[in-house]
């Protein structure tokens, strides 16, 4: 787990054995921890603490766990820092309750320690994200305001979109995602960055060189300095700086616009949505994965798009079924690779085929979503939608995905959701969504 050995978590709970058991859990794996038995306690603590996360039980003495994460959310010291809830599995409005008063996720009792683990490291990388996002909006309008205004907008975009999708996806594909930002924006903001600094002292010399006209220096002087700025060089290197910039920006610009869509909550209305902008959006933040590695070549993604209409959908929630069944289409494929040589694999290529069109009566659009894994067995086929049926091990994500799209399909659109697979072969699911919005009674 990356840079436990740095982050403090604050356990609220009164129960001492739940405290035990989380304390042994984050302390072998190198965290720090505070420990508050309730949460008048907690609030008194972090007036002079500011921890990297919260671990609060819902049921407490004196002010619950609801209360306890209202009014930490208006402490400005700690308002963003991510609340996870501790409660019983059976307890289905205790979470969705606390998700609504800005928790970021749960964790069920009894604890299972990968669970935690793998829980608290997620929205820990998500936490350093933003906040290295916000620092970095804050140096650029600092330093170069009017010449990284758009970038500045394109950051702020995206950490809108961050939020929307922490706020719509609190427990599947968060990983990914983060992930897939992080691996779209590094780059562009890591050159930025550095020219930054060369464009800052660029501008300061030829601000010197300025003063010195303006000064009524004479030509001897002003001939002096720019021979030690080298002004020939600046006027040819500033400009390639600020276009260097301008792509770095264009393609964060685009990162954001690819999240916009994927996050789009505008929600219990239904609205007109292109279809293709939501898978491509979603194959954008999933690229990273799809990339080839020492174990495996790069999986393909073959898109063969028909002409189809706009729907009228939920976009924000029809964009969540296609991140689980891409994402799980790279999980299929990842699992067959393991049996296999590198040279085996390249004779075989990897591939995630994605075909839309319209249903013969031109009333439906059909998306089909083929991956070449390991298949599916009919046993499994048999319950893969069921509510709350999950293959998934503990620590690897709740495995409720297909469950949650059957739903957003079936129950929310009135559309339909298949599935059919061959062991060794591959998987194929269909998303079929009736163009005009059913009326659902």
């Amino acid at each position: 787990m990356s840079d436990s050995k740095s982050s403090l978590v604050l356990i609220v709970d009164d129960n001492p054995n739940n405290i035990k058991v989380l304390f042994d859990i984050l302390k072998s794996a190198g965290y720090r921890v505070l420990l508050a038995q309730d949460g008048e306690a907690a609030l008194e603590t972090l007036e002079s603490v500011t921890p990297d996360a919260i671990l609060l039980d819902v049921m407490m003495p004196g002010i619950d766990g609801f209360e306890t994460c209202r009014r930490i959310k208006q402490m400005p010291n700690v308002e963003s820092v991510p609340i996870i809830f501790m409660t019983a599995l059976s307890e289905t409005e205790d979470k969705v309750k606390g998700l609504s008063l800005g928790a970021v996720d749960y964790i069920t009792k009894p604890f299972q320690h990968e669970e935690v683990l793998a829980r608290l490291d997620t929205h820990l990388r998500l936490y350093r994200l933003t906040q290295e996002l916000r620092d970095l909006n804050v140096q650029l309008e600092r330093r170069v305001a009017e010449r990284t205004a758009e970038l500045s907008e394109a950051l702020n975009q995206l950490k809108q979109s961050q939020l929307q999708l922490v706020n719509s996806e609190k427990m599947s594909a968060l990983g990914q995602l983060v992930a897939g930002v992080a691996h779209e924006i590094n780059n562009p903001v890591g050159f930025i960055q550095g020219n930054l600094k060369h464009a800052n002292e660029d501008f300061e010399a030829l601000m010197e060189h300025l003063k010195l006209y303006q000064s009524g220096a004479s030509s001897e002087t002003i001939a002096q300095h720019e021979s030690e700025i080298d002004l020939e060089y600046l006027a040819t290197d500033l400009p390639k700086l600020l276009k260097s910039m301008e792509v770095g920006i264009e393609r964060i610009a685009s990162t954001s616009i690819a999240l916009r869509i994927f996050s789009r909550l505008d929600s219990a209305v239904k609205a007109e949505f292109d279809i293709h902008d939501g898978i491509n959006s979603t194959v954008l933040i999933l690229k990273h994965r799809l990339k080839g590695n020492s174990d495996r070549p790069e999986i393909e993604i073959v898109q063969e798009y028909g002409q189809l209409p706009l729907v009228e959908c939920l976009p924000g929630q029809l964009n969540q079924v296609f991140m689980n069944l891409i994402a799980n289409a790279i999980d299929a494929i990842e699992e067959k690779s393991q049996k296999y040589s590198y040279e085996e694999l390249v004779s075989q290529p990897n591939q995630i085929v994605i075909r839309t069109s319209l249903t013969p009566d031109g009333q439906w659009v059909a998306i089909r979503i083929r991956d070449s894994g390991c298949g599916i067995p009919d046993e499994v086929q048999q319950k893969i939608f069921e509510y709350l049926f999950t293959t998934k091990p503990v620590g690897k994500g709740t495995g409720l995905g297909l469950s949650i799209a059957w739903q957003i399909v079936v129950e929310k659109h009135g559309g339909r959701l298949t599935v059919s697979s061959t062991i060794g072969e591959g998987t194929e699911f269909l998303v079929e969504i009736p163009i005009k919005a059913q009326q659902r009674g």
